[in-house]
């Protein structure tokens, strides 16, 4: 096999193909073989485990991911990779090349037919602007997964890991929170991509939960909640969910939730943990 986390290859094959980048799928191929084996070693692919990559490009992790797993299942938005898709991981016969939206899959589906419904595991190079969508899509249809790791632009994945009152803390980092436990395994700089991002990447684990980290009668209404409070920061948690559309409650109602809770009416929801969304929701409820 001709590793593509070789950049002489990667080039090779865009040569090749006269491959053109998409400037709206986000794409960037990563060209460290060091990386990639840092990422297969972070997301720990064994045999047996069944494993959905997401925006497999051209190629390069998906076939360190077949010479790891039992079986691998790649989705590619961009139908002009599916070519090259199908000659870079033609010696091997565990994958499946998948032309799709990710967003618009039934991945539950996917992991009932491929994986009769057990945990997978998911590995991603995702571009930033989809990068929020997809892993709430994941955790919110409730996927049967073990853990997702992916690699990310690095405020995003500080994002994701981050508590209550510093300036990154928001919406992303509380539903994370929720479903997995996050890590950064790897800081990833411009240079190991072609092209090169403006921006440094990190890859992130997200361990699935077992059991949920705190317990809420109504899981929808409290990420609503949270997703309200974090829309106008700047504002009270009262104001801003007084003015979130899909928010029901009045503001007496908030605020007497509040007091119940020990806070003032004029907290942000930058500082509220997960906890207290959890025992607001319940008390709105």
């Amino acid at each position: 096999m001709a590793t593509l986390g070789i950049p002489q290859n990667t080039i090779a094959v865009l040569q090749k193909y006269n491959f053109n980048f998409q400037k709206k799928y986000g794409q960037n191929f990563l060209i460290d073989t060091r990386v990639l084996e840092k990422i297969i070693s972070a997301a720990g692919i064994a045999k047996e485990d069944f494993v959905l990559e997401i925006g497999p490009g051209i190629g390069t992790m998906t076939q360190y991911l077949c010479e790891h797993a039992g079986r691998v299942a790649a989705v590619e938005i961009d139908r002009n990779l599916i070519p090259i898709l199908e000659d870079t991981l033609s010696a091997y016969d565990n994958v499946q090349i998948i032309q799709q939206d990710i967003l618009k899959m039934d991945i539950n589906h996917l992991v009932q037919e491929k994986n009769q419904g057990k945990p997978i595991k998911v590995v991603a190079n995702l571009p930033y602007y989809i990068t929020t969508p997809i892993i709430m899509g994941l955790f919110e249809n409730h996927v049967p997964i073990d853990s997702i790791t992916i690699m990310v632009q690095r405020e995003v994945a500080e994002r994701i890991q981050v508590g209550p009152g510093t300036k990154e803390y928001g919406a992303l980092s509380l539903a994370v929170q929720f479903y997995a436990n996050p890590e950064i395994v790897a800081h990833v700089p411009p240079n190991c991509f072609m092209p090169r991002p403006k921006v440094g990447s990190a890859v992130i684990r997200l361990t699935r939960h077992r059991e949920a980290p705190v317990q809420v009668k109504d899981e929808r209404q409290m990420f609503a909640l949270i997703r309200a409070s974090f829309n106008q920061r700047r504002k009270t948690l009262v104001n801003g969910l007084n003015n979130a559309p899909d928010i029901a409650h009045s503001k007496e109602e908030i605020v007497l939730a509040l007091e119940k809770m020990g806070l003032s009416a004029n907290v942000r929801g930058e500082t509220l943990s997960l906890e207290q969304f959890a025992r607001l929701s319940d008390l709105l409820s």
